[in-house]
């Protein structure tokens, strides 16, 4: 990101520029990016595959089914007085997919078929993203939670196991320590979430009228205009390309099916307002919600499917979380920042392993 951030204190600057949805705007420069290509073929960055008692097994998205892609969307539910929209596929036991940010339920797309062969595959779009409601609202983390947790009950109805990608990976995660009773296993994909420093105190002191009436103002005027031509660029066909070119390890899925999948929502009147709040109001605010405090709240078997490769989340991340939470199986990847979409057949085949280990279907359908 180009654009200046002089406007900004120095720790929101570092919470803004750190983000992960600032992170879809700007392509991070990887130690590895100027290498030749036969020094990474022998690090293994050609390689698609998954890490297992140290063998890397490729992997190919070719022949796999792809779900429809529908400019219309599939099925629509009212939450709030919001519309929302979601895709349902299969019979079984539900397993609901949560996309990250700027994605939609399309970015499930390698996935539902294949797991709708064997269970009942939901892919909702949050609020805000994809086909869902541009709603003028004041997002929140909370806010997520308490749509997927309504959707549960709402349109699921039954048991049913949660997986999220980045934003949604976290989202999934309070959604889980939301309604426990409905939720028997969590999936993670290079979730978002930062874990909390006891050392660190949030500044809760009153605000002056010099900063309330005057420094606060002229700070959101900044970020207006920062935001608002960084989101026109972010919307830019190009741009996505190269950012999702950018986290995936092979960029072979990203193709026009993606891209529209991201731009279509993007051309929303209300787009840029939701972005602008989004960034302002929640993303600049993680700290509130921890991984450490939801963690220590759940009560479901946890599988971590994570892509080592990712510019953004690396392995260390998914490491602490397991060293967190015993109860967790974590399945290393090579991929970057969207596995399931860069290397579908393995993260369907890995989350479809674990499934079958959770308990037996009987007892999980009579939960």
């Amino acid at each position: 990101m180009s654009s200046s951030s002089c406007g900004l204190s120095p720790s929101l600057r570092s919470r803004l520029f750190n983000s992960s949805a600032t992170r879809f705007l700007v392509p991070p420069a990887r130690p590895n990016q100027y290498r030749s290509r036969c020094e990474m073929n022998r690090r293994g960055f050609a390689f698609r595959g998954i890490l297992a008692s140290g063998v890397s097994v490729m992997g190919s998205s070719l022949g796999l089914e792809r779900l429809p892609f529908k400019p219309e969307g599939y099925n629509f539910w009212t939450w709030r007085g919001h519309k929302i929209h979601y895709v349902v596929q299969g019979e079984g036991i539900p397993i609901v997919l949560i996309h990250g940010f700027g994605a939609s339920a399309f970015h499930w797309r390698y996935n539902i078929p294949e797991l709708a062969k064997k269970y009942k595959v939901y892919a909702v779009d949050l609020l805000g993203f994809g086909w869902s409601e541009k709603a003028i609202i004041e997002y929140d983390a909370m806010v997520w939670r308490d749509q997927v947790v309504d959707f549960l009950k709402e349109i699921v109805r039954e048991p049913a196991v949660l997986v999220g990608n980045s934003l949604g990976g976290f989202t999934a995660l309070v959604a889980a320590v939301g309604i426990p009773e409905q939720v028997v296993g969590l999936a993670l994909l290079n979730s978002a979430g930062q874990f909390g420093n006891p050392s660190e105190k949030m500044d809760e002191s009153e605000e002056s009228v010099l900063q309330k009436f005057v420094l606060k103002p002229l700070k959101e005027v900044f970020q207006r205009v920062v935001l608002g031509f960084l989101f026109w660029q972010a919307k830019q066909p190009a741009r996505i390309e190269s950012v999702l070119k950018s986290v995936y390890v092979n960029s072979s899925n990203v193709d026009d099916y993606l891209v529209e999948s991201i731009t279509m929502p993007a051309a929303d009147p209300n787009a840029g307002e939701v972005y602008y709040r989004m960034m302002t109001r929640f993303m600049l605010n993680q700290s509130k919600y921890t991984l450490n405090s939801a963690l220590s709240e759940l009560r479901c078997p946890l599988l971590l499917l994570w892509g080592d490769l990712d510019p953004w989340v690396g392995p260390t991340k998914a490491n602490r979380i397991k060293e967190f939470y015993p109860n967790t199986t974590l399945v290393n990847l090579q991929a970057g920042h969207c596995p399931h979409d860069e290397v579908p057949e393995l993260v369907n085949k890995s989350l479809m392993d674990w499934l079958s280990s959770l308990k037996p279907e009987a007892s999980l359908q009579t939960l």
